[in-house]
């Protein structure tokens, strides 16, 4: 398994991922990136300054999973979000999100922020668990403008 930044020959396959897992969870509705034109072009998302996406591929090129950060509009500028962290059903409970989210967290201190946002939905319990035994806290109100109106949840984490 490796983890690499992602290629534009990934935005097929990591579009798939995303809208399955959310389909999977019951949370593929409006206001989520289910519905972002984004999640189609992913690679042309993360070319923006300060933004990276890292792509989770099994030694014989299967791509499973990812997750980035980026500068979200509205967002203080001292805080990334951390986004689209989704990962195919056999591969979750092993370790490898974990592995992707500490790699987000040094790209993002590397990177100059000081904190680390996210936005999620109750749907997404298993991944919640992940994200407060990685010391995200939870917030009261969103931060910045992702536009995730769906988005029921939010947290953060100091880096």
């Amino acid at each position: 398994m490796q983890i690499r930044p992602i290629r534009q020959s990934d935005n097929r396959e990591l579009a798939k991922i995303i809208r399955a897992t959310l389909t999977e969870f019951g949370a593929n509705h409006p206001g989520t990136v289910y519905y972002d034109s984004s999640t189609d072009a992913l690679f042309e998302l993360f070319q923006r300054p300060c933004s990276v996406y890292y792509v989770a591929e099994t030694d014989d090129g299967q791509i499973v999973g990812g997750g980035g950060i980026y500068p979200t509009d509205g967002l203080p500028k001292d805080t990334c979000e951390l986004v689209k962290m989704y990962l195919l059903p056999e591969e979750r409970g092993k370790g490898l999100g974990g592995l992707i989210i500490e790699k987000c967290l040094e790209t993002a201190k590397e990177s100059g922020f000081a904190n680390i946002y996210i936005e999620s939905m109750p749907e997404l319990g298993q991944a919640l668990k992940v994200y407060e035994r990685f010391g995200f806290n939870y917030l009261s109100a969103p931060l910045g403008n992702s536009g995730h109106f769906g988005c029921e949840l939010w947290m953060i984490r100091t880096l």
